[in-house]
């Protein structure tokens, strides 16, 4: 049987803390999602000043990251690159770059997702909470 390995709440606090240091350094109002494996919502937050809707497409896009594996970026690319039948996939709603995953040897953990500011910086926030686990 293997093992497998998952977000702890001091994981999930750590990642959420830098994304926030991350957003609040640069006066970027985001929300900020934080997701396990299976998309599910471990973690939301809407900073001051942050759009509505960015607390929708966050875990949205975090959900896309985990589930995928990869960068929610890639669905972005794919769909902009022609492919609109991908617009169908099953369960993926945050096709739009902000979203990063938590890999550690091989696995995902979880992902983040970030919506507020352009999709760099809101990948940037992402990167940011996910390098204080230091993996």
């Amino acid at each position: 049987m293997k093992q497998k390995l998952g977000l702890e709440l001091a994981d999930v606090k750590a990642i959420a803390g830098a994304a926030e240091a991350e957003a609040l350094k640069n006066h970027w109002a985001v929300s900020i999602a934080i997701v396990d494996d299976g998309g599910h919502l471990l973690w939301l937050q809407r900073l001051d000043g942050a759009p509505p809707i960015s607390a929708h497409i966050a875990p949205a896009k975090a959900n896309t990251a985990a589930l995928g594996r990869r960068e929610s970026r890639v669905y972005e690319e794919v769909i902009n690159g022609g492919r609109f039948s991908f617009l169908s996939a099953p369960d993926l709603k945050g096709m739009l770059e902000g979203a990063v995953p938590i890999l550690k040897d091989g696995q995902c953990l979880g992902a983040v997702g970030v919506s507020g500011v352009k999709s760099s910086d809101d990948v940037q926030i992402a990167r940011a909470g996910i390098a204080a686990l230091g993996l």
